[in-house]
């Protein structure tokens, strides 16, 4: 690809499997495909994760992000669908004949539609999870960081030991982050799916698909925070289904405080894209039916702005 500037870049939302989608996005966005992946002359695109499940278009939309990422046109980081693809694929090597990810019926149907493109073609599904093992966990580069979740500088210590150089877990991290109770499990819960809070002891909450939930995800960024509602990630039928007038400790919402802004997705967010703080952003609006697939204009600026946010899709 041509030379590209080092701030420009463009932050891309959670796919799950749209790639018609993403097409879109790229070409509004200014990329074309040459020479097998989608490029700009100037412009470099970065994921933020979760290229997998709940979408049509599942092999299809890896094979163009993998293909601009191997062109030097785009990077990618590690998000929880990834890592729950790699650990359901994986043997534990401590359990023969079972899997890091339990194949439960609950994580089987989570997974199944990616699993519908691949299960029965053992090379490909090798070689798609082959990839997503060398997404780093996070960039952080010279203007901006970008983490599928949460930056939270103590859980990036605790799962440092479990990764090399270039960011990447190693073999011993993946096998360590699926060992519930181990510190990078806990490490990577809070970095790729986001810090939660538990409930008063009696106290749960249904969520969106039926589960009863004793924990509950909250807004990390957001240190003004006090109260448990408003605090928690969720909208107003599950928030109301919580208790009232509990507090949530400064160290559930610590806020992020780096001069560099941050790019997250994950959390579902609705309404018009907008920065959720003047340094952190998601992007993660929902990008299967009916929500939006979203990205953000990055050109250097150290104070998010609502106009650099563009996107495909129903409002």
């Amino acid at each position: 690809m041509d030379a590209y500037s080092p701030d420009a870049y463009d932050l891309i939302g959670d796919l799950h499997g749209q790639a018609q989608r993403l097409r879109t996005l790229l070409e509004q966005l200014g990329y074309r495909e040459t020479d097998g992946a989608y490029r700009h002359p100037q412009r470099q695109a970065l994921f933020v994760g979760d290229f997998i499940d709940r979408g049509p278009q599942q092999r299809e939309t890896v094979a163009i992000a993998r293909a601009m990422v191997e062109a030097g046109s785009a990077q990618a980081v590690l998000g929880n669908h990834e890592f729950n693809a790699i650990a359901f694929a994986t043997e534990d090597p401590d359990a023969p004949g079972t899997h890091l990810r339990p194949r439960s019926e609950k994580n089987r149907r989570q997974h199944q539609d990616f699993l519908n493109e691949v299960e029965h073609q053992p090379e490909i599904h090798a070689d798609i999870i082959d990839w997503f093992r060398s997404l780093p966990l996070y960039l952080e580069l010279p203007g901006l960081r970008v983490i599928h979740a949460c930056w939270d500088e103590q859980q990036l210590a605790a799962i440092r030991p479990f990764l090399n150089n270039a960011n990447q877990l190693i073999d011993d991290g993946f096998i360590a982050a699926s060992r519930r109770g181990h510190p990078a499990y806990a490490a990577l819960e809070t970095l790729i799916k986001g810090p939660e809070h538990p409930l008063p002891e009696g106290h749960r909450y249904q969520d969106k698909t039926g589960h009863w939930r004793t924990d509950v995800r909250v807004r990390w960024w957001d240190d003004t925070v006090t109260d448990l509602r408003d605090a928690a990630l969720l909208d107003t039928a599950q928030r109301e289904q919580l208790p009232s007038a509990i507090p949530v400790p400064a160290s559930a919402c610590p806020g992020y405080r780096d001069a560099r802004p941050l790019f997250i997705g994950h959390y579902w967010m609705d309404g018009k894209p907008a920065p959720l703080t003047p340094k952190v952003a998601c992007l993660d609006y929902s990008g299967a039916e009916p929500g939006i697939l979203c990205a953000y204009r990055w050109q250097g600026e150290t104070q998010l702005r609502t106009e650099h946010f563009c996107w495909v899709g129903s409002e």
